[in-house]
């Protein structure tokens, strides 16, 4: 059935391309493996993170950066948790994987919880957090310039950026002071946005770079191969729409096992 799990076909286009009743290809579909993955021992780089649809259904993956397939999955109907990556990465170590680092999003306690393994923060969802704070187009003079210096993230080593940082705290340091007196007499920053996005570069830092340490090539600043797997996934749940929850478990779980980057490309 990986015309189902991995193609575009449907349901009906299975029961019309094999000539048998649709209630007969959803009885097969019922039997599909449910995805477990064998793993080999072996050093591996991790990303990581949750994708959802909905407010109550989504899967935590754990990918191998050095060649985007998938080690662990977990299927959750709330929202993601500590535990449920601890889980991922205690069941990797089971089988004898050796985990040399991992790639993120910054998920709160993981860089904790990680203690001992170099963490990647992915430069990409930091970035996307510094456009959420300035937008696009800001129009303080201070924001303009920490947005230009956010941008030049994916090309400075940890000691350049760090000055970068710096220097313009050094100049906007009594900007970023500035306080509001609100009409119940409580006083709040000014420019809370600039700070936020200023105090998320700086509180980031030692974990934006964590690349370099590595030989080049070995662990991603970002974890961008997991969101083309989650784009692939939303496309196959759209070409889809309908199915239960058990059914799209068990055709997300033989994606998820049989996934390979090469096989999404499209045919000619």
């Amino acid at each position: 059935m990986s015309a189902y799990s991995s193609g575009r076909s449907t349901v009906s286009d299975l029961a019309e391309l094999f000539n048998v009743s649709v209630s007969t290809i959803k009885r097969r579909l019922e039997k599909m493996d449910k995805g477990e993955i064998a793993l080999t021992a072996h050093d591996v780089v991790v990303l990581m993170d949750t994708t959802y649809w909905g407010r109550n259904f989504g899967v935590v993956i754990l990918m191998d950066a050095s060649n985007s397939h998938v080690l662990w999955f977990k299927f959750i109907e709330r929202k993601e948790r500590l535990e449920d990556y601890r889980e991922g990465l205690r069941c990797l170590r089971a089988s004898g994987l050796e985990i040399k680092a991992v790639v993120s999003d910054g998920f709160t306690g993981l860089k904790e919880m990680l203690s001992g393994t170099p963490y990647q923060l992915c430069q990409f969802h930091q970035l996307q957090r510094i456009r959420q704070l300035l937008t696009n187009n800001p129009k303080l003079p201070a924001s303009v310039e920490l947005k230009r210096i956010a941008s030049m993230l994916t090309t400075c080593d940890k000691q350049q950026f760090q000055a970068l940082l710096d220097d313009w705290h050094g100049r906007w340091k009594s900007f970023l002071q500035e306080k509001t007196i609100a009409e119940n007499g409580k006083s709040f920053f000014t420019h809370r946005r600039t700070r936020s996005a200023y105090y998320s570069l700086k509180t980031h830092l030692n974990m934006l770079f964590t690349y370099l340490d590595f030989p080049v090539g070995t662990v991603p600043n970002t974890n961008n191969a997991l969101e083309s797997l989650n784009s692939v996934i939303k496309t196959k749940l759209r070409n889809h729409r309908g199915l239960s929850i058990k059914r799209r478990k068990l055709l997300l779980a033989n994606l998820l096992r049989l996934y390979s980057p090469d096989k999404q490309r499209p045919q000619h």
